[in-house]
C-alpha cells in the first residue's frame, strides 16, 4: 500500500515543481475565466508566453472544487487565471461539482462519448471502465517531458496505470482520521479522545446529551458513509485485505468481520451520532457543519486539513486515529486514498493543448498547495518547514500521522466493480435511514458479488 512519506525540513519542492513554478500565480477566483488560447502552441506545460499560433482553443475542465471557501478552490482559480494570462488564446471552461454530482455527470457524458477534455476519475476499479472504453489518452508522452513524472510519490501513479499506460494524474494521497473540535469536547466533559470504538459511543452519547451533533456526515454523497464503514472493517477484520480475501474466494461478505462491522456501524448510527436528515445532505454542506463549529467530530480524509485551518473553528481543531473495534486492528493501518485524478479525453478536439494545459497545472499545484497550506495529503512530493511556513498545529499533528502509517485498504469502490459498489453504497446509505439486520446486510453485498463478479 502507498504510504505518504513528508518530511520537514527546509523548503523545498521537487526539482522540476519548483523550476515549473517560477511563474507567478495570481487569484482571481473567478468561475469560467474567459481567455482563449492559440492552438499552436509548443509549450510543455512550464507556463511560458504564448505561442505564435492564431487558432482560439476552448479547453472544458470538469472538476470537484465548487466551494469558494475551500484553498482548493482558490488554487483551481489562481492556476487557470495564470494559465489564460500567459497564453491569451486559451478559454478554461470550469465544470465545478461536487463528488457525486460529477460521477453521475461523467457517466452521462461516458455513455455518449463526450467526455470534457479534462475530467475527474477515481483510482483503479473506478477508473477501469473508462479506460476499457477507451474514453482516456496516456499521459506517457506528458508525463516524461519535463520530469513531472518523478514529482509524484513513488508507487502512486500505479493506482492510475493500466497496461503500462498512466491514464490520470492524482490530486493527493491521504488517510481517514477522526477530526474533532476540542471547545465541544470539554463542553461534554470529554478529556481525553477515544482509543477504542465503545469509548467512541460512549463519547457520542456524551455529547449527544449536551445537544452537541456529535458527527458530521453528508450522506447524500453515499461515498461518506462507506469511508467511515470501511475503517471500521478495517478494523474489524483485524488488519487490511477483506475485500481482496472475497475477490480471491478466502471470504464471503457473510463473514464475522462484515456483520460485526455493520454491527459497529449501526451502533453509532443509533446513538445519534449524526445530524437529522444525513441522507439529504451532501457533503460539502456536511461538512460545513463541523467547519462551522455544529458537530463535534468529522471522519474523513487529510484532505479537508486545509479548509479546516481556513474555518472558523480551525484553531480549535485536533485530529486523533480512527479507533479499535472490539479490540482488533492497529490503529496506525488507515483507510488509504489515493485521490480523485485528473484525466485527458482520448476524443478531445485539442488534445495537445489539454496535455500541455495539464501538465502546466500539475506542476504549478504543490507550489500553490503550499503557499495555501494546502499541502497535506498532497500526492506530489512537497518537502518544506511547515512550522517556519506558518502551518497550523493541526496540520503538522495531520503530517506526523503520515509518518506511521502501516498500509491500510482502499475504499469499497476502488476495489469492487462499479456495480458491486452500487449495492455496496446504497446498502450502507439505508443504514442511517433505518435498523437493519447486519446478516440481511451482508446477504445483500454476497447477492451483489455474486451477480456481477
Amino acid at each position: 500500500m502507498v504510504k505518504k512519506s513528508t518530511k520537514t525540513a527546509a523548503i523545498a519542492l521537487t526539482a522540476a515543481a519548483l523550476v515549473m513554478g517560477m511563474t507567478a500565480c495570481g487569484s482571481k477566483n473567478e468561475t469560467n475565466t474567459s481567455n482563449n488560447t492559440n492552438a499552436g502552441n509548443t509549450s510543455t506545460g512550464a507556463g511560458g508566453n504564448a505561442s505564435s499560433g492564431d487558432k482560439n482553443v476552448t479547453i472544458t475542465f470538469q472538476n470537484i472544487y465548487p466551494d469558494p471557501a475551500t484553498p482548493s478552490y482558490k488554487m483551481l482559480h489562481s492556476i487557470v487565471d495564470q494559465y489564460q494570462k500567459d497564453h491569451p488564446n486559451v478559454k478554461i471552461e470550469l465544470d465545478s461539482l461536487n463528488t457525486d454530482q460529477q460521477k453521475l455527470k461523467l457517466k452521462t457524458q461516458a455513455a455518449s462519448k463526450e467526455v470534457p477534455d479534462i475530467t475527474i476519475v477515481n483510482p483503479a476499479a473506478q477508473m477501469k471502465p473508462f479506460v476499457d472504453a477507451k474514453l482516456f489518452a496516456p499521459l506517457n508522452d506528458m508525463l516524461d517531458q519535463n520530469g513531472l513524472k518523478d514529482t509524484f510519490q513513488k508507487g502512486l501513479l500505479d493506482y492510475y496505470s493500466f497496461d503500462n499506460n498512466i491514464y490520470a494524474l492524482p490530486d493527493g494521497n491521504n488517510i481517514e482520521v477522526v477530526y474533532y473540535n476540542k471547545d465541544l469536547f470539554a463542553q461534554a466533559g470529554i478529556t481525553n479522545t477515544p482509543t477504542t470504538f465503545e469509548e467512541l459511543v460512549n463519547d457520542v452519547k456524551k455529547l449527544k446529551a449536551k445537544g452537541i451533533t456529535p458527527m458530521a456526515i453528508g450522506e447524500k454523497d453515499s461515498w461518506t458513509g462507506s469511508f467511515l464503514f470501511m475503517n471500521i472493517l478495517l478494523r474489524t477484520n483485524g488488519g487490511p485485505g477483506f475485500l481482496q480475501d472475497v475477490l480471491d474466494g478466502k471470504k464471503t461478505f457473510k463473514d464475522a468481520a462484515f456483520t460485526d462491522a455493520v454491527s459497529a456501524m449501526q451502533d453509532l448510527i443509533q446513538a445519534k451520532a449524526f445530524e437529522d436528515g444525513a441522507t439529504s445532505i451532501d457533503y460539502n454542506t456536511g461538512g460545513n457543519l463541523f467547519k462551522t463549529g455544529k458537530a463535534a467530530m468529522m471522519v474523513m480524509g487529510t484532505w479537508e486539513t486545509g479548509a479546516i485551518d481556513s474555518s472558523t473553528v480551525g484553531p480549535k481543531v485536533g485530529v486523533f486515529k480512527f479507533p479499535t473495534v472490539g479490540g482488533k486492528g492497529d490503529p496506525d493501518q488507515f483507510m488509504l486514498a489515493p485521490g480523485s485524478a485528473f484525466a485527458v479525453s482520448a476524443n478531445s478536439k485539442h488534445l495537445k493543448e489539454t496535455k500541455d494545459f495539464l501538465n502546466y497545472f500539475m506542476t504549478e499545484m504543490p507550489k500553490k498547495q503550499f503557499e495555501l497550506k494546502n499541502a497535506v495529503g498532497s500526492g506530489q512530493i512537497i518537502t518544506g518547514d511547515f512550522k517556519a511556513a506558518g502551518y497550523s498545529q493541526l496540520a503538522q499533528d495531520v503530517l506526523a500521522l503520515f509518518q506511521n502509517v502501516k498500509g491500510g485498504d482502499l475504499a469499497f469502490d476502488n476495489t469492487m466493480k462499479p456495480a458491486i459498489a452500487q449495492a455496496h453504497l446504497s446498502s450502507i446509505q439505508n443504514m442511517f435511514v433505518q435498523k437493519v439486520d447486519p446478516a440481511a446486510v451482508a446477504a445483500e453485498h454476497q447477492s451483489a458479488y455474486d451477480a456481477n463478479k
